[in-house]
């Protein structure tokens, strides 16, 4: 364990894109597992592996690059003070990245599902506001433990790890707006009568 742990070590020093995108690739999917199977309950015949697919690729195609250069781009912030230095780093990264990073999530999910502009706009509307809120719950503590303790080149992987149990309910949040949008509106009537 300990030589996989050094293996993977040195391969977030030399390949990071490579290594963050395996990584995050790994943990939506993996995210995506855990929430159909252990919240949702499915069981193995009802799994949507579209669904898990989807999830798989945002991560390793969208997500594992682009947090790669962010913390590439946050680690040059330098100041004399570290307290100052993780108070910033923090800062942008809730107060600028999250809030555009949660909104594409939900609009790329409603694409890859292969649905339009109004039911990504939709899905927004419901999701965005509750998810960001939770988010900073989450990564506020996170990130600010991350930026003060951890050296820089794994900082993705403390993320990542917290991001796992993010994932599941990123993956399940975004079931349920799907659901919602796909029930007929006749249905939806007929339960609130």
């Amino acid at each position: 364990m300990a030589s996989l742990l050094r293996a993977y070590n040195a391969a977030l020093i030399r390949r990071p894109y490579a290594a963050s995108m395996a990584t995050s690739a790994v943990l939506f999917g993996g995210g995506d597992l855990i929430a159909q199977q252990a919240i949702e309950k499915k069981g193995l015949q009802a799994h949507d592996w579209a669904r898990t697919a989807r999830l798989t690729f945002y991560g390793g195609v969208f997500f594992g690059p682009a947090m790669t250069k962010w913390y590439q781009i946050l680690n040059r912030i330098k100041f004399l003070n570290p307290t100052k230095a993780t108070i910033y780093r923090v800062a942008l990264d809730q107060g600028v990245l999250t809030p555009g990073v949660v909104a594409f999530f939900f609009t790329s999910m409603t694409f890859l599902e292969g649905k339009g502009v109004n039911e990504a706009k939709e899905r927004l509307e419901k999701a965005y506001q509750p998810t960001l809120l939770r988010n900073w719950c989450v990564f506020v503590p996170t990130q600010i433990i991350n930026f003060a303790l951890v050296p820089h080149h794994l900082r993705f992987v403390v993320v990542s790890v917290v991001s796992l149990f993010w994932n599941t309910y990123l993956s399940a949040v975004n079931a349920q707006q799907t659901a919602v949008e796909d029930t007929p509106i006749e249905a939806e009537m007929v339960k609130l009568q």
